[in-house]
């Protein structure tokens, strides 16, 4: 064999390695679902849109500013991880609940006898529907809580520490929904 014809099909065998690579990068890309960096594991061909309904206060004990922080925060995490369109009605997946508890207790007391560390906690109830799969809705509450010394005054600490809760419920709330993978 000549070496030109050797050259020849040395590159056409190349030429054929570099198609079938393609073809299979091609094919590999196109898998679902697609699972992104974020946490989030969505199949975007059947779930483009989310319906996040305001939460309300069903608690007994209310500070005012924590619906919205909360309500905000949870339109925030799905805005800032995912592809999901938020919409007012006929979402593809739909977060709707309340939050039902909002309180603070003695968390330990000091040699003295008195209340040294005070508990807030904070449960949110969920109901998650996934149109595109009903086997993964669910209802279930999600809490979080903090601490703080009781030398200072609730009113001190109470914003930072329902931000601080919020962040870690719509973290859960979002993991159960979405990161389920």
């Amino acid at each position: 064999m000549d070496w030109t014809r050797k050259n020849n099909l040395h590159r056409c065998h190349r030429v054929w390695q570099i198609v079938v690579a393609a073809v299979i990068m091609t094919v590999a890309a196109a898998c679902v679902p697609r699972y992104t960096f974020n946490g989030a594991s969505i199949d975007y061909d059947k779930t483009k849109t989310i319906q996040i309904a305001d939460f309300p206060i069903r608690a007994s004990y209310v500070w005012g500013p924590m619906a919205s922080i909360f309500n905000n925060e949870l339109k925030d995490i799905y805005a800032n991880h995912t592809h999901l369109q938020q919409v007012k009605k006929n979402g593809d997946m739909v977060l709707e609940g309340e939050i039902t508890q909002y309180q603070q207790r003695n968390k330990s007391v000091s040699a003295e006898g008195y209340s040294a560390q005070t508990e807030l906690s904070m449960t949110v109830n969920v109901r998650f529907t996934n149109n595109a799969k009903h086997s993964e809705d669910f209802e279930k509450q999600f809490t979080a809580t903090a601490t703080y010394d009781t030398t200072r005054s609730l009113n001190s600490v109470q914003e930072e520490l329902v931000t601080q809760m919020v962040k870690e419920i719509t973290e859960q709330i979002f993991n159960a929904t979405v990161a389920n993978w």
